[in-house]
């Protein structure tokens, strides 16, 4: 019998930044290591992942990463994670791995070991054994994970639909699960992102009907911004430009290459003869599909808004689509780009997300699996909290006890001994990492919030020399301001800054020592002090003394 432990580094109470841990005795089973987009909020950060010291320290114990499927909030973090976790395989589908493949590849990691399972195929790890069963999403060879115990078998759902029009890779094997349901299944971790919306999400999540529509009732050129990686969506599209004699430009080497390979392997049907170079982007009638990019949604069609873009320049001619669902965290920014493109005119098209749903797990879906599955123990994950309620209450609908349902956050520990829940309020220190650019580590929040207040309050520079021997002023105090005022019309307030200055250097100046530090901090307190006074602002404010 075993003692077992599952918790959350990231994924709970948020959308994205997906990695739990499921400890069976010694061995560590890592699912899923994603990022999360950066909010508006967030000053320049580029994406977020969660703190993995845990994964550090004990990287010796951990078996592998098990990756459901290749989206970023699933996978986006491994290029990030692997340097420090040298050595550990990851584990994917081939589709999957193929992506994951090109991301390392892009970062300079070569050295990766990846590791690709077959579906329906167990993989055993001494005592235990992972299968991975092939589930519906918007990205071919989804799977879902039954980690085999002694103690019973724990399943890990990864994101799902159930809709039987989603075939081949796409296709859910309802009676693979319906199988490990009989077999009797211990635990359940499953998806709560769509667990407030009633119903099944199929067929909501279709767009073919508005792609349809599009294409055929405008004759000019399109442009479609999607989501790297939702194939399903990329199909759908393909399948009603097979219907006219439109060609189509992949902008972006990463997408361009995803979708190659999605038809390579039968994913996708569609003439790559038809598929032309960025030289004919300007073409009458093409379609061109540009995709978000991991580090800043929409960067690509803001470079192409704001006419950075040396191939693309949008006019009133042009229809441009919104193919992929807004996520609540960056529908600010999504706001201000529909508001730019109206301005050139653009015929714009948004799918509504009341109306066209992602393929995640609505109210049917959960219950369905649930049903199918029968779990003793189920522990909602993946979603914000209200999604994570909602879906403990469809368990307590089918009969699950309220005490075997596990609503948790980052770091609390579910304990399972010999097969039974143990309540002992373990919890597990969890943060999140901030990645900006290609700079290595966390920014951390002291960054950020230097960032803020140049941001609101600008930055005022104050210089000034000493003569090295006599200790006398040679030149200064002199004020530079950025962001904060305008200074010809301000003449003024930044006369009465110098002098505050002036007299500050002068009070610690003497013949043989001049406290610079003491200089520093005096200047900065009066004059902190004296512009809040005057403009009821906070500038940062640098002191520059020298020598010479």
């Amino acid at each position: 019998m075993s003692k077992i432990k599952m918790f959350a580094l990231g994924g709970l109470n948020e959308v994205g930044k997906n990695m739990y841990v499921i400890e069976v005795d010694n061995d560590i089973f890592v699912f899923e290591a994603g990022l999360k987009y950066a909010d508006d909020s967030l000053l320049g950060i580029d994406y977020i992942i969660p703190n993995y010291d845990y994964l550090i320290e004990n990287k010796d114990r951990i078996v592998g990463i098990f990756i459901t499927h290749g989206h970023d909030e699933q996978m986006g973090a491994l290029a990030d994670i692997l340097v420090d976790l040298e050595g550990v395989s990851v584990y994917a589908t081939k589709f999957t791995l193929d992506i994951i493949r090109q991301d390392l590849e892009e970062e300079g990691i070569t050295n990766a070991s990846l590791v690709e399972l077959k579906l329906h195929k167990k993989v055993s790890f001494g005592k235990n054994s992972i299968f991975p069963i092939r589930v519906s999403h918007s990205i071919p060879d989804s799977v879902m994970y039954v980690l085999y115990t002694e103690d019973g078998a724990i399943v890990f759902t990864g994101n799902y639909v159930f809709d039987p029009s989603m075939m081949d890779a796409f296709s859910s094997d309802i009676g693979k699960i319906a199988y490990v349901g009989k077999q009797g299944v211990l635990c359940l971790l499953g998806e709560s992102i769509y667990a407030p919306k009633a119903g099944f999400t199929s067929p909501n999540h279709r767009a073919c009907d508005i792609l349809r529509e599009v294409i055929h009732k405008n004759d000019g050129r399109i442009l479609i911004n999607i989501m790297q990686a939702q194939i399903f969506r990329i199909q759908e599209l393909l399948e009603e430009v097979k219907k006219t004699d439109r060609n189509i430009v992949i902008m972006g080497k990463k997408l361009e290459n995803i979708i190659l390979k999605a038809i390579d392997y039968h994913y996708i049907t569609f003439d790559k003869d038809r598929i032309k170079s960025i030289h004919h982007v300007k073409d009458p009638g093409v379609i061109v599909i540009v995709s978000n990019e991991r580090e800043v949604p929409y960067s690509n069609m803001k470079r192409i808004i704001r006419g950075y873009d040396k191939f693309v320049t949008l006019t009133e001619e042009d229809t441009v689509v919104f193919a992929s669902p807004i996520y609540d965290s960056i529908e600010v920014t999504s706001t201000q780009v529909f508001d730019s493109i109206a301005k050139i005119g653009c015929n714009l098209v948004v799918l509504s997300k009341k109306q066209y749903r992602s393929p995640h797990a609505s109210k049917e879906d959960i219950m369905m699996m649930v049903k199918m599955l029968n779990p003793k123990y189920y522990f909602p994950i993946i979603g914000e909290y209200r999604g994570q309620v909602e879906n403990a209450n469809l368990a307590y609908r089918l009969g699950i006890p309220e005490e075997n349902v596990f609503l948790r956050l980052n770091g609390d520990i579910v304990t399972l001994e010999d097969g039974k829940y143990v309540d002992n309020g373990e919890k597990m220190k969890v943060d999140e990492i901030l990645i900006d650019g290609k700079q290595p580590g966390d920014v951390g929040d002291l960054v950020l919030k230097d960032r803020e207040l140049l941001g609101e309050n600008g930055i005022v520079i104050v210089t000034t020399t000493l003569d090295k021997l006599t200790k006398k002023i040679l030149a200064g105090p002199e004020i530079l301001t950025r962001g904060f005022i305008y200074v010809k019309d301000n003449s003024d307030l930044i006369a009465e800054a110098e002098k505050i200055s002036l007299e500050v250097v002068e009070s610690y100046i003497n013949p043989t020592y001049i406290d610079f530090n003491k200089i520093k901090l005096g200047i900065r307190e009066k004059l902190g002090k004296y512009f809040y006074q005057e403009t009821s602002s906070k500038p940062m404010i640098i002191v520059v003394v020298q020598e010479v």
